[in-house]
């Protein structure tokens, strides 16, 4: 080949390069070069998190399905194919070696020997309604683990039913003193931010219930010691409770924006539990302070009981300064008109303990338990009152104990433990 045939190529390849190189810079947009506008935020937009839904669907195909961008581009538009829809395994949560057994060792005899006690064929709908939540849990991992004679075999596709029951059996183990076995439970889920397996391919949406996963941030906390971990897990889910909110907003679902500001605002409580269990008891004072209140005074009051428990009673003044109590009602008079209140009635059988009338405030406490509400703080401080009383307080239990197995069960929370009565 000549030196003339050669040369023109390359010449032209050189030219072109050169040309190629000296057109301005296609102009583009990324992640860092949005406009700078109020609906940008991300703490009021949804915009950013739209445009990863579609890649993380598309990222997951199977293996051997058609995608639709190697498709040959057709003469004329054309309704985009249906793409089928992938389906969700949760086999690994039905496992019988998950779930641990309950016993009734830390239960006192008053209830395991009475006839309140639910029967063996009782359906969960029932338990639950009765406030038989040892029962309940049992019977939730009963179904899971396709156990129960009563119901039908789990489908491990049917993450609503599976996540159900699972929400069931690790609130009520939190509700009969067992919450160190719904910490060891709650592992089987893993990470539930794993979008290849909690998240529907073709919505973008979180397939575990709203409930499960605020729980499950303080059972992972709780089982593997680290209370940090819970802040800032409650921190990422309220960043998206925002972001739902605001979409709510953008496309007036007026409902919609209620509920996800209910479930920010209970973040938020959640936020403080959490650092409360740190021992941050200044850290989850001032976190109430930016929380608001809804007018009932109980945020008020909570912000309050934390100031004093630092010592700040000035601080706990100042959060109570505007309550009706104050406003010439005098505080007793206040407390006794809201007594059907479990949380006020305990209040004020504490503030009458510490004042000196201990006996007024054990009656206040052993009328609300004859009334049904009983939770563990009340018979806890009931308890506590008893020991105070006399050296006889075992006996004075056991008896309480024998009263409240006599009661109707309620929604509320039949069953106790003998933790319940310092037993």
């Amino acid at each position: 080949m000549s030196q003339q045939d050669g040369g023109a190529p390359r010449g032209h390849t050189r030219n072109k390069s050169v040309t190629k190189s000296s057109r301005p810079r296609s102009s583009t947009k990324g992640p860092l070069d949005l406009a700078d506008t109020p609906l940008n935020d991300p703490l009021s937009s949804p915009s950013r998190l739209e445009p990863l839904q579609p890649k993380r669907a598309s990222s997951q195909r199977p293996p051997g399905h058609p995608s639709p961008s190697f498709r040959s581009p057709a003469p004329s538009p054309a309704p985009p194919a249906v793409r089928a829809s992938i389906t969700k395994n949760f086999g690994f949560l039905l496992r019988p070696e998950i779930y641990q057994p309950l016993l009734p060792l830390n239960v006192p005899v008053a209830f395991r020997n009475s006839t309140k006690q639910p029967r063996p064929d009782a359906p969960l709908a029932e338990l639950l309604s009765q406030g038989h939540f040892r029962a309940a849990a049992i019977s939730a991992v009963q179904e899971l683990t396709s156990a129960s004679p009563r119901a039908a075999p789990v489908d491990p596709t049917d993450y609503r039913r599976i996540f159900d029951l699972l929400y069931t059996r690790l609130a009520c183990l939190t509700l009969c003193d067992a919450t160190s076995t719904a910490a060891q439970e709650v592992r089987a889920l893993e990470d539930l931010n794993n979008a290849a397996i909690y998240v529907d391919d073709d919505t973008g949406e979180h397939l575990v219930p709203w409930a499960l996963r605020v729980l499950n941030v303080r059972l992972q906390a709780l089982g593997f010691g680290d209370p940090r971990r819970a802040v800032m897990s409650y921190h990422d889910l309220a960043r998206e409770a925002r972001d739902q909110g605001a979409r709510a907003a953008a496309r007036h679902d007026t409902a919609a924006r209620a509920l996800w500001r209910a479930r920010l605002h209970d973040l938020g409580i959640q936020v403080a539990g959490a650092l409360i269990e740190m021992e941050d008891l200044a850290g989850a004072a001032h976190h109430l302070g930016t929380l608001r209140d809804h007018g009932d005074g109980r945020m008020a009051l909570t912000r309050a009981l934390l100031w004093l428990h630092l010592g700040d009673v000035a601080s706990a003044r100042r959060c109570v300064r505007g309550a009706d109590a104050g406003e010439g009602r005098h505080a007793e008079q206040a407390l006794r008109e809201e007594v059907d209140d479990e949380m006020v009635g305990v209040n004020m059988a504490v503030c009458l303990l510490y004042t000196g009338n201990m006996d007024k405030g054990r009656e206040v406490l052993e009328s609300m338990a004859s009334s049904g509400r009983s939770s563990h703080t009340l018979l806890f401080n009931l308890s506590t009152m008893y020991e105070l009383c006399t050296e006889r307080n075992r006996a004075m239990k056991i008896k309480l104990t024998e009263k409240l197995a006599g009661l109707d069960a309620t929604e509320s929370g039949w069953e106790k433990t003998n933790a319940d009565f310092k037993l």
